[in-house]
């Protein structure tokens, strides 16, 4: 069994830490293989058989010229990693202890990437790496401890090729380096590229697919009436408007929309992070439409909710993640509908305090922002996000005297201890209101679902949170964080 994680663009000492723990847990026992897939910013590492004398420039010069330099324990000397390179680390366990099986079908995994793209790639005796005729387009350099690897193989997309010009790129003076684009006479689309490479990885490491678990008959929803859904669908529609209930497949959809509720999501419609539990489109989002505020208003106006829920997918591409939107969207609905409750549900504007100031300003009545899962499996789940990072978002604002609410899946891989350990950081944290859901996969491509808790260990975990000092409490297979929002509140 293999669990990809795209970590996106991660410094490299991040990765080499995130790769040791993976490998660590492998070692002990862990059952799936890992496939991570990232991007670093620009940075020269030095392999075990490299040293300072495979750099063209003295080490603080590239310093200079903000490249950092890094040494590590993988095979092979120097080469250069760069945004629009693809970095492939697998974290597999060689049963059949084979090195040489297990290099030769990682090359074979970009040689056949590279075909299917119409190029010609060759493999040369004694020259580890993936060539088009005399040109490096891909490097290779893997650890293998216990007969578990890691590190891997870099595949150069979209990367911009200067930075091989301050190093003798592995061991090799003279060697060109070159690139898909370069090769293919324009950019191509990393995301394909990066969904080729998975293909090919699975067909040639032969990992099946696991058959999806059967869903507990507790799980089964009586289907909507089809009216209601098209009504509420048709107004959201005419009011240019997105919902976390369309975005995220909300198994409680039919539910709301028949109710004529629905948790809006502003700040557009894809999210620049990728969680693996989450079917909320990824990818470049669209540039800030400044009349969403007030669609969103009048929609709550016209409704007339005495609870609105307001969301959003996470911009990492804007300077404050978004918080004006936020600010200036409970600033409308407080004009045209003073007497309804407003529930935000922000991301972690990556723990600017002057973004969570200005959204705590405005004072929203409720501010939520979910923990998701507990903090072992972060990398795994939420691999741009950081636990301590969440917690502190919550605690600014119960220091800023809101009522503070968060939410948990559980049936992702956690222990009871670590949902124990979670629940008493959040209420050290400030937090109040607290939801527990099953984790349900939206699709093969997400993190598959570990297991199926019970309606019984559900009711366990409302029964010791609510002993914990937990004030409004929402635990159940179907519980999400905006269900029935406006009864787990009372202010």
């Amino acid at each position: 069994m293999l669990d990809v994680i795209d970590l996106g663009l991660i410094e490299y000492l991040e990765a080499v830490s995130l790769q040791n723990e993976f490998a660590r847990e492998r070692i002990e026992g862990y059952p799936k293989d890992r496939l991570l897939l990232l991007e670093h910013p620009p940075v020269v590492t030095i392999g075990r058989s490299g040293s300072e004398f495979d750099l063209k420039l003295q080490k603080e010069t590239i310093l200079k010229r903000g490249i950092a330099v890094c040494e590590t324990d993988r095979g092979g000397k120097a080469t250069f990693h760069g945004p629009g390179q693809l970095v492939a680390y697998p974290i597999v366990k060689l049963v059949n202890k084979d090195v040489h099986w297990y290099v030769q079908n990682l090359l074979e995994v970009i040689a056949n990437l590279l075909t299917e793209y119409g190029l010609k790639p060759e493999l040369k005796d004694g020259a580890p790496g993936v060539w088009i005729q005399d040109r490096k387009i891909a490097s290779i350099g893997v650890c293998i401890k216990k007969w578990v690897t890691s590190h891997g193989i870099a595949l150069n997309v979209n990367s911009q090729l200067t930075g091989f010009e301050f190093i003798v790129p592995c061991g090799m003076p003279g060697q060109e380096i070159t690139s898909m684009e370069k090769e293919l006479g324009s950019p191509q689309d990393f995301i394909r590229v990066k969904d080729r490479f998975i293909h090919h990885f699975k067909t040639i490491f032969d990992y099946n697919k696991v058959p999806a678990r059967p869903r507990p008959a507790w799980l089964t929803m009586p289907s909507p009436k089809q009216e209601h859904m098209e009504k509420m669908q048709l107004f959201l529609q005419k009011k240019l408007l997105n919902t976390v209930c369309q975005g995220a497949h909300c198994p409680n959809m039919g539910e709301c929309f028949s109710k004529g509720t629905a948790t809006f999501m502003i700040l557009g419609s894809h999210c620049t992070r990728k969680c693996r539990f989450c079917a909320v489109e990824k990818g470049a989002p669209f540039p800030l439409d400044p009349l969403e505020p007030e669609r969103v208003a009048k929609a709550v106006q016209e409704l007339g909710l005495r609870h609105a829920v307001i969301t959003s997918v996470t911009r990492d591409d804007l300077q404050d993640g978004g918080a004006e939107q936020f600010a200036v969207t409970i600033m409308l609905i407080r004009k045209l509908a003073s007497d309804t409750r407003i529930e935000i549900l922000v991301p972690d504007f990556q723990g600017d305090p002057e973004a969570i100031e200005r959204v705590c300003s405005v004072k929203p009545d409720i501010f939520n922002h979910n923990m998701e899962t507990v903090a072992r499996l972060y990398p795994l789940v939420r691999p741009q996000a950081r636990y301590s990072r969440s917690l502190d978002v919550l605690s600014y604002a119960a220091r800023y005297g809101l009522p503070v609410k968060s939410g948990i899946m559980l049936g992702l891989g956690e222990s009871n201890d670590e949902v124990m350990k979670t629940l008493e950081d959040l209420r050290k944290a400030g937090c109040e209101h607290l939801t527990l859901g099953q984790y349900l996969a939206p699709s093969r491509s997400h993190i598959p679902v570990s297991r199926y808790v019970s309606p019984e260990e559900f009711d366990e975990w409302s029964s010791i949170a609510e002993t914990m000092g937990f004030h409004g409490v929402a635990s159940g297979p179907l519980v999400r964080s905006s269900y029935r929002a406006e009864e787990l509140v009372i202010l």
